[in-house]
């Protein structure tokens, strides 16, 4: 059978998959688009060099080339990408301030439908936050807690391309003998240092609240430990976090130190290559570094 006739499904479904993206924002439909598109641009340039006789090789070799090729060509583009972050003036760890507009839940079906889950789960909002990453643009977070306030939820509206916007979410728990326990879906790649007394798990391809906070409350059972109510502020505790990953990611050379900003950027070469690592894996696989 003749290329062309899986190559133009392909097409239609990379389609699909970018239209159906364009309202659901959903980073799982994201990554199957990059496997079907990288797959179709594969095979593309192969029926093309084989149509005009550029190449004597089968379609196979050439198929398998263009894929190296076309994953050298993304691996460069995502390393061109951090570096432009490295040097860029955006926050990499934003401050918050709360949010007093009432505007941090888009609207829009799904984002509902989440709101009631949360209630019914017995959790209530306790505030609403927000932070400028640039010019009028600005990250908001809603931030909630259960019934008995030992599982803190944060829900981080991401802006996309186009005016979408996707939800990430990161519950955490803390434990009498000061540890964390956090289970989060985000998506982005940190590939930085987090707190010792942190026992992070990051599940990106997890979109389901229930089945994420069913796994966390799993995670708190197995890691063991009392458990213990929240009484810092949502607002200062997260200011504090930001501040606190910020000096540890310099301490330990993820980043570089303020007078080496303007030179070098500042993220350091080493710091970068685990990000690009890590992009690669989420954007293609959906997985995070392990942080346990």
């Amino acid at each position: 059978m003749q290329p062309v006739y899986f190559l133009v499904p392909a097409m239609l479904l990379s389609l699909l998959l970018l239209k159906l993206n364009q309202h659901y924002a959903s980073p799982v439909l994201a990554i199957v688009n990059r496997w079907v598109r990288w797959g179709v641009m594969a095979g593309g340039l192969a029926q093309m060099f084989q149509h005009f006789g550029w190449s004597q090789r089968g379609f196979e070799v050439l198929f398998v080339v263009f894929l190296l090729v076309w994953f050298l060509i993304d691996g460069i583009y995502r390393w061109l990408a951090i570096h432009a972050m490295s040097v860029s003036p955006l926050p990499l760890f934003p401050r918050f301030a709360l949010n007093r507009a009432g505007d941090e839940w888009p609207v829009q079906g799904r984002f509902l439908k989440l709101r009631d889950r949360l209630r019914e789960a017995g959790f209530k909002q306790v505030q609403a936050l927000r932070a400028e990453v640039a010019t009028s643009l600005y990250l908001r977070m809603s931030v909630y807690q259960d019934a008995d306030n030992t599982t803190r939820l944060q829900i981080a509206f991401l802006p996309q391309p186009m005016g979408n916007v996707t939800v990430c979410l990161h519950l955490a728990t803390q434990t009498a003998d000061g540890r964390r326990i956090v289970t989060d879906n985000h998506y982005l790649p940190f590939a930085g240092f987090y707190p010792e007394n942190w026992l992070i798990e990051r599940r990106p391809r997890t979109r389901s609240f229930a089945r994420l906070l069913a796994r966390h409350r799993n995670r708190v059972a197995t890691l063991g430990g009392v458990t213990v109510p929240w009484t810092t502020e949502p607002l200062d505790d997260l200011n504090a976090q930001q501040a606190e990953i910020e000096r540890i990611n310099t301490d330990l050379g993820f980043l570089l130190p303020s007078p080496e900003h303007e030179e070098h950027g500042r993220i350091s070469h080493e710091g970068r290559f685990r990000l690009w690592k890590e992009m690669l894996s989420l954007n293609y696989l959906g997985r995070a570094a392990r942080y346990e």
